[in-house]
């Protein structure tokens, strides 16, 4: 076979393919590249590593600039990542180039597989991808939680959250009270709903209730439409202590007695604090 040949006639399709048919060449771009990876593969198998490099200042000087080494590379890698297990290859097809191109230097099965699945289920950008993967975002929940969301079983709220979470001080503050930690989020409150996870929706900051004759305040209280429930967040920028739960299991119970209504699950309470630099929480 000439690979080379059969790799630039490939190319060139593809080439002519994005500019007839603008509706699915991401798809068709896709597939070109992951079957250029294996030719790329099978020629390296024949003639060595160096194949590469020879193909690609051919392919530069026929064909055009941006099939350098590295996009070859990337193809390669692509076909091998994408060839090897059958759950995987099953999602070849479903993102964009430029999202492979974020998950390609992972490596690791899983991994791709859980951003493949958060891709799909939130239709992320390249930049919301990776700015998931920039945040640790996988290595932020548990094997059993990253496990149920690659194989799609059930899962609970609990599970959707990711710890510790990451919230910016984009104004570089040296010293975080819970004012201040309350303030970053509400300067960036979607950013913050999805760190959280799926489905939260925002009602309101310093939310006043009467429990009994004294009104007290919830730091933030958020509504999940997925799991149909109210969930009360407290701030606490000291050591996790009992009185903070017992708060917050007031709250609850004040939520749950006068605005859960039947069909609407049980409130959850989370209590987000400060340790070692990073915001970790507990989820009641």
């Amino acid at each position: 076979m000439d690979y080379y040949q059969e790799i630039k006639n490939k190319i060139i399709n593809n080439e002519i393919y994005v500019r007839v048919k603008d509706y699915s060449k991401e798809r068709n771009r896709v597939i070109t590249y992951f079957e250029i990876g294996k030719l790329l593969y099978d020629a390296g198998g024949k003639y060595g590593e160096a194949i590469i490099k020879k193909y690609s200042k051919k392919l530069q000087a026929e064909v055009g600039e941006k099939y350098n080494k590295r996009a070859l590379f990337r193809m390669r890698q692509f076909y091998m990542i994408f060839s090897r297990s059958e759950k995987v290859s099953q999602l070849a097809t479903q993102l964009t180039w430029s999202h492979y191109v974020e998950l390609l230097p992972l490596k690791d099965e899983n991994k791709i597989l859980y951003y493949i699945q958060e891709c799909l289920r939130f239709n992320l950008t390249r930049n919301e991808l990776r700015e998931k993967i920039k945040n640790h975002e996988y290595e932020r929940v548990s094997d059993a939680v990253r496990t149920n969301l690659i194989c799609q079983d059930g899962i609970d709220i609990e599970q959707v959250i990711k710890n510790p979470i990451v919230i910016k001080n984009i104004k570089k503050y040296e010293t975080i009270s819970e004012k201040i930690l309350q303030q970053l989020i509400l300067e960036d409150i979607p950013a913050f709903l999805k760190e959280l996870g799926v489905g939260f929706s925002f009602i309101g900051n310093e939310y006043k209730i009467k429990i009994g004759d004294r009104y007290n305040y919830i730091d933030l209280l958020l509504y999940n439409i997925k799991f149909k429930c109210y969930v009360v967040i407290e701030l606490k920028v000291t050591e996790l202590k009992k009185e903070h739960i017992g708060q917050i299991k007031a709250y609850m119970n004040y939520i749950d007695k006068n605005m859960k209504t039947i069909d609407e699950d049980k409130t959850v309470g989370i209590i987000i604090v400060k340790e070692r630099k990073q915001i970790c929480y507990g989820v009641l």
